[in-house]
């Protein structure tokens, strides 16, 4: 039996809609259509253009119905944390704002001038971030909660737009540090400590949830006709490890791209002291997994540099950049990716700059030596991660699977492995369609299990394999990074 499906897989600078076709214990991903994902800037302030996103979307479903093809479902997958503030009327209340905005920097006062780190952990499990939407919420104007009828994270209100059905999938509401893992519903403790209002918050779907048909308008402008649409899974990394090729119990992952989320899967969450002070987050994936990671700052270093430098009018490519870096001298320099300074846009080699300068570091030269720097940072940021990871957990990893588009970074790859003293197998690139179009494939009962799925990855994509190459000059380097 073939059957198809659409992922709508929404990121930090682009979305896609891709067609993902399942037959013979092999799946295919197929790109209709990319979008960009520009954010509205106001000044400092930062804002998500949703009406251009839902163009883009609705752009690529009228490309999956001119196929002419018979297609299961579809479902959104996206980053976490943020949200949408829907009216009476189910209408968006504008602006949306980015998880970059400064109003969290007050908002975190506020937050914990009413319930203590501590609380605020063992309620969720969640890392401690500026970003995380309890602070958000804290930081909206009175007026626009009391005009917001229902919240929704991206993913889900995408969902919701397309078939009238609003709920946030488990993975996603794990993400909000507003949700009890433990207990499996909203907390009801933070919602009222914060003084949120209750009724904002929505049902919470199990991962492959089906929520309804595609809205006959929708369907007849697309062509897209018995489209039904899924909580697959919204969190885009919870639908990466998904697709995460692994075979044994013992790994772990980096779902690579603007960001970079590390950890390991685990049958349970980690809330102690211990995984508190390491600041790791527990987030729900499919089947009740937990994933235990940390929200680690990604490339979006290398994306901001480029940006940077395309201002002043030199363009580089991802490959021109990787190329360069490659050629670059190794370990001159390394910096803290977890430092918040780097958390802002704008101006990002200049910052990368004056933090070598600020630790005693040669200041790095070109731009291959500035995203060298960057990269061998974030290895060793991986490294040390992987360490406490083991630390929480009791066991060591064999392999690090690295998916996602970052995967397509060998150096960083090859970095990794060299890093953290451990083999690398990336790819596929594609995990996160390909996890969030399993899991619609389970719902539909086209695949059995989780377990299935994995197996379906192994069998349809190529990986590439890192072994590590441990070196006084890492070690080195490893030194100077702790002291950071």
């Amino acid at each position: 039996m073939t059957s198809r499906y659409l992922s709508i897989d929404l990121g930090a600078e682009s979305g896609r809609v891709m067609l993902g076709t399942l037959e013979d214990g092999r799946i295919a991903i197929e790109e209709l259509s990319r979008f960009s994902n520009t954010p509205i800037r106001d000044g400092d302030r930062m804002y998500w253009n949703i009406p251009a996103l839902l163009d883009g979307i609705r752009a690529g479903l009228a490309s999956a119905g001119a196929l002419g093809q018979v297609i299961t479902s579809v479902s959104a997958d996206a980053w976490g944390v943020d949200y949408v503030l829907l009216d009476d009327a189910g209408e968006i209340i504008e602006p949306v704002f980015h998880y970059r905005d400064p109003r969290t920097a007050e908002a975190e006062k506020t937050v914990l001038a009413k319930v203590d780190w501590p609380t605020l952990f063992e309620e969720t499990g969640v890392q401690y971030m500026l970003l995380n939407t309890s602070i958000q919420l804290c930081a909206e104007p009175p007026a626009r909660l009391a005009k917001a009828a229902q919240l929704l994270t991206i993913a889900d209100a995408i969902n919701y737009l397309l078939c009238g059905v609003a709920k946030i999938e488990m993975s996603m509401a794990s993400t909000t540090q507003l949700y009890n893992p433990r207990l499996a519903k909203w907390s009801e403790r933070l919602i009222g400590a914060l003084g949120l209002p209750s009724a904002i918050f929505p049902e919470v779907a199990a991962p492959a949830t089906t929520l309804g048909p595609l809205k006959p308008g929708l369907a007849s402008e697309t062509g897209l006709a018995n489209l039904n649409v899924v909580a697959s899974l919204s969190h885009d990394t919870a639908c990466a490890v998904a697709a995460c090729p692994a075979e044994d119990e013992r790994w772990a992952y980096i779902s690579s791209g603007t960001w970079s989320l590390m950890g390991l899967e685990i049958p349970e969450p980690i809330i102690t002291d211990a995984c508190r002070e390491l600041n790791f987050t527990n987030e729900i994936g499919y089947g009740g997994s937990i994933r235990l990671l940390k929200n680690i700052i990604g490339l979006w270093l290398v994306q901001e540099c480029r940006r940077a430098w395309a201002a002043q009018g030199n363009e580089y490519s991802y490959a021109d950049l990787a190329e360069q870096a490659a050629a670059a001298e190794p370990y001159v320099s390394v910096l803290n990716p977890s430092d918040p300074r780097f958390l802002a846009p704008d101006d990002m080699p200049q910052r990368i700059a004056d933090t070598c300068r600020e630790t005693g570091q040669p200041i790095p030269g070109t731009p291959g030596a500035v995203v060298r720097c960057a990269l061998e940072s974030l290895s060793l940021l991986y490294a040390r991660t992987l360490r406490e990871s083991e630390k929480l957990v009791g066991w060591q990893a064999n392999t690090v699977h690295i998916v996602g588009g970052g995967s397509r970074n060998e150096l960083l790859n090859q970095l990794t492995a060299d890093a953290a003293n451990i083999r690398v197998v990336a790819g596929p690139a594609e995990a996160t369609a390909s996890g969030n179009i399993l899991v619609q494939a389970i719902a539909a009962g086209a695949v059995k299990d989780l377990a299935e799925a994995r197996q379906i990855v192994r069998n349809s994509f190529d990986t590439k394999i890192f072994e590590t190459n441990p070196s006084e000059t890492i070690e080195a380097a490893r030194t100077r990074f702790d002291q950071l």
